[in-house]
C-alpha cells in the first residue's frame, strides 16, 4: 500500500481514504465504532511500514479539511478534542510496538548479564578449582618420587611437565572466558592484554589509540570488549591482515570504538544480507550492542580491508 499525493498535497491512497472516513465519522458522532476503526487503521499502517510522520501528515490534512468545513454552531473545542482522541487511538499500535521492543530489549540485556555472570562463574571454577586439583596432583607426585627408582622419577617429571602445560592452557581459557583484568582495571587494560596475546600468537600488529578518561558502566565495557574480541577473532581467521588499529574515544556523549584492518575485506552488503554473517558472529555483536543501546556499522571492500564502528551512549561506572 503506497502513499500517493495529489497536487494539493492531499492523501489519495487507501490508507488516507480510510483515515478520512473514520476521522469524519468520529468528529460527527464520537462513536466507539469510528474510534475502533482508527485503531485498526493504525495497526494496518504499522504493518505496512508507515512511520509516525506519515500518520501525522495524514492527520494534519484531515484537521485542515475539518476546520475548513466547520460552521457555527459546531464547537471548535469539541472537534479538536475528538481529533486528539482519534489521533491517540491511531498511534496506540505504535506505542504498543514500542513497549514490546523496550521489553524485548530489557529481556536481552538481562540475558546478556546472566550469561556474563555464568561465564564468570565457569571461568573462576576453571581457574581456581582446576588449579587446586593440579596442585594436589603435584603434591602426590612429590610424595611418590621418594619411593621410586630414578627411571620412574624421570617419568614423573614428564607427567609434571604435562601438568604445567595443562595449567597454562586452563589459565588461558579462564582468561578468554572472562578476563579478570576487565573487572579490575577496565576496558582499555583488558583490550591491551587481549591485543598483546593475539598479536603474539597470530603475528599481527595491533595498535590501540585511546582518548577515554575514566571508566564507563560495566555492562558497556563488557559489550565493547566482547565485540572487539569477536572482531579480532574474525580478523585472525579470515582477513589475512598484517595491521589492525583500534580507536577508543568519547564523542558527543557516546563511547565510540572502531576496529580497522588492512586485510582482504569482503562484500559487506552481501554478507550482512545472507546466512554467511552467522559464521562471523555479526548477529551476536549487534545483539550485545543493541542490549546497551548501541549500534554497529561495518564498511568493507574486497581487497581494501574492513572497518567496524560501534557507538554506545556513555554511562559512567
Amino acid at each position: 500500500m503506497k502513499t500517493n499525493k495529489n497536487g494539493q498535497g492531499g492523501e489519495t491512497d487507501e490508507l488516507a481514504r480510510a483515515y478520512a472516513k473514520a476521522f469524519a465519522e468520529f468528529l460527527a458522532t464520537g462513536s466507539e465504532d469510528a474510534l475502533h476503526a482508527g485503531y485498526e487503521i493504525g495497526r494496518a499502517a504499522l504493518a505496512d511500514g508507515r512511520s509516525i510522520f506519515d500518520i501525522g501528515e495524514i492527520h494534519h490534512s484531515n484537521i485542515r479539511r475539518a476546520l475548513a468545513r466547520m460552521r457555527p454552531p459546531i464547537s471548535l473545542g469539541r472537534n479538536l478534542d475528538r481529533a486528539q482522541q482519534f489521533f491517540c487511538e491511531i498511534l496506540s499500535p505504535y506505542e504498543m510496538a514500542r513497549r514490546g521492543f523496550s521489553d524485548a530489549l530489557s529481556a536481552l540485556r538481562r540475558l546478556n548479564e546472566m550469561l556474563e555472570q555464568e561465564i564468570h562463574r565457569i571461568a573462576r571454577g576453571v581457574h581456581d578449582e582446576s588449579g587446586q586439583l593440579i596442585f594436589a596432583a603435584r603434591l602426590a607426585m612429590d610424595g611418590l618420587a621418594h619411593d621410586l627408582d630414578p627411571a620412574l622419577r624421570d617419568r614423573l617429571q614428564e607427567v609434571g611437565a604435562l601438568l604445567d602445560q595443562v595449567e597454562k592452557q586452563l589459565r588461558r581459557l579462564s582468561h578468554e572466558l572472562r578476563p579478570t583484568i576487565l573487572d579490575d582495571l577496565g576496558l582499555v587494560a583488558a583490550l591491551e592484554f587481549l591485543s598483546g596475546r593475539i598479536s603474539k600468537s597470530a603475528n599481527l600488529s595491533i595498535e590501540i589509540r585511546c582518548t577515554l578518561k575514566g571508566r564507563c558502566a560495566p555492562t558497556i565495557e563488557t559489550a565493547v570488549y566482547r565485540v572487539v574480541q569477536e572482531s579480532l577473532t574474525n580478523i585472525t581467521k579470515h582477513a589475512h591482515a598484517k595491521n589492525v588499529q583500534i580507536h577508543l574515544g568519547k564523542v558527543a556523549g557516546n563511547l565510540r570504538c572502531s576496529v580497522h584492518d588492512d586485510g582482504v575485506g569482503f562484500d559487506a552488503a552481501f554478507v550482512l544480507s545472507s546466512a554467511i554473517h552467522n559464521g562471523l558472529g555479526l548477529i551476536g555483536m549487534r545483539e550485545r550492542l543493541i542490549a546497551v543501546g548501541g549500534t554497529l556499522e561495518i564498511d568493507s571492500v574486497v581487497g581494501q580491508g574492513t572497518n567496524l564502528r560501534l557507538k554506545i551512549p556513555w554511562r559512567s561506572k
